[in-house]
């Protein structure tokens, strides 16, 4: 374990000694995409395409002397999550369920990333609920839809019981571990949906709306509403909302 930051805050506390490891700008967004899987630096540079490769080393030599990144031996330039940086999954989903209230439509020139989309079906994933339905398997394809969008991806998820086991699929896919042939029973129900971000975010939050999708078989698009939902926090007050501060 790294000795404590130089520039710290100064405070014995475990939140400010978690923010001075990975409270960094970008480092939460190199773990979310870590927790997928390993990833080489071009990986998470295509992944992350608005940090500056200057930024991206410094943040990964800091995870790195952090305890929370190693580098992966039998991979030219990869990088994984140590003991210590998987558990930082559970932090991670919250802040993707959280960040669900304040994520409204795609801004221009916002992308749909692949790993970002799994840690979003991890967040929105209801155990519970799946382990009392059928064996299903959701193909999602996100983005891209729409006339002159390049910017789409596609995945598939798998349900047997309470596991679920998400990967991206098609052209310029990562390898993945692990696949429906791994699962007892295989899946046979497939749902495969197109969908645009907007959609998905309507659909995840169970606020379909206007969400329309005329070749979808509306129980499996009900079993996908049942297993993946997430309940979003309530909108940031407005500033005359205030509640007043005990004297």
């Amino acid at each position: 374990m790294a000795t404590r930051a130089a520039r710290g805050y100064g405070q014995y506390s475990g939140t400010a000694r978690a923010l001075e490891r990975v409270g960094d700008r970008w480092a939460l967004l190199i773990v979310r995409d870590l927790l997928v899987g390993p990833r080489r630096y071009g990986d998470l540079k295509a992944s992350l395409a608005r940090i500056p490769t200057n930024i991206l080393s410094d943040r990964l030599r800091e995870l790195q002397e952090s305890g929370v990144v190693r580098r992966v031996p039998s991979v030219r330039g990869g990088y994984e999550l140590t003991e210590s940086g998987r558990a930082l999954e559970p932090v991670v989903l919250a802040l993707e369920r959280w960040g669900w209230a304040m994520l409204g439509d795609r801004g221009e020139g916002e992308s749909v990333d692949a790993d970002a989309l799994a840690m979003s079906l991890r967040a929105a994933f209801r155990a519970d609920a799946a382990a009392a339905l059928p064996p299903s398997e959701y193909v999602l394809h996100v983005g891209g839809v729409r006339e002159g969008d390049e910017g789409g991806v596609s995945l598939s998820a798998v349900v047997v019981g309470a596991s679920l086991d998400v990967v991206a699929i098609g052209p310029g896919a990562l390898p993945a571990p692990r696949r429906r042939s791994a699962f007892e029973p295989v899946p046979e129900a497939v749902l495969e949906l197109e969908l645009e971000p907007a959609q998905l975010h309507r659909l995840l939050t169970g606020d379909p709306g206007r969400l329309v999708v005329p070749t979808a078989d509306e129980a499996l698009l009900d079993r996908f509403a049942e297993t993946f939902r997430i309940e979003s926090a309530p909108p940031p007050a407005e500033s005359g909302d205030a509640q007043a501060v005990p004297a």
